[in-house]
């Protein structure tokens, strides 16, 4: 039966093709702009202001099941200031399934969480006054954001630097790296 439809249906394509109706005219191409008709004008600075802001900042999602959609932040050391901004996409509140970023050097990573822990949920999981911690935004809940402002200055050039969220067990499934460029 898959056969006779196959046959059937390459026939139909067959037949449409042979036509009988005659082909349409050429259109005559349109002649090539002259050398004064393509001249650019120069990029206004209005208009590259907002490609320069774009390139200073990222968007971060999580979820409820403990992932952020992204293994990387690009960070430009030509920016002046760095934001990252949170969205926790998931439904489930913050004393359940809370959501940060933290950055810090990939050699501290470890020491901020267990140190973390014994502060709470009050304190973000984060031991108050941790000079490792470079910044972070604070724990949210399902449908909640925050932002975070890094001074890409304090990220040494040939460091390695993670983001991670610091609420307990998520540190496995929900950390990144922070790539630093000229």
């Amino acid at each position: 039966m898959k056969y006779h439809l196959t046959l059937i249906a390459a026939a139909l394509i067959g037949l449409s093709a042979c036509s009988q109706e005659p082909a349409a005219p050429a259109e005559t191409p349109t002649p090539a702009p002259t050398a004064s008709e393509t001249q650019t004008a120069p990029a206004s600075t209005a208009a590259s202001a907002p490609a320069a802001s774009a390139a200073c900042s990222a968007t971060v999602e999580a979820n409820d099941t403990m992932k952020y959609n992204t293994a990387e932040i690009t960070i430009s050391k030509a920016c002046p200031s760095f934001t990252v901004k949170l969205k926790n996409t998931g439904t489930l509140p913050k004393a359940s399934m809370g959501h940060d970023i933290v950055i810090a050097r990939t050699s501290d990573v470890e020491a901020v969480i267990s140190e973390g822990a014994s502060a709470g949920a009050e304190q973000n999981f984060l031991k108050p006054g941790d000079t490792r911690v470079i910044a972070n935004t604070p724990l949210v809940g399902g449908g909640e954001e925050a932002s975070l402002n890094l001074d890409p200055a304090k990220l040494a050039a040939g460091e390695s630097y993670d983001f991670f969220c610091s609420f307990p067990g998520h540190l496995a499934s929900m950390r990144g790296k922070i790539k630093l460029v000229d």
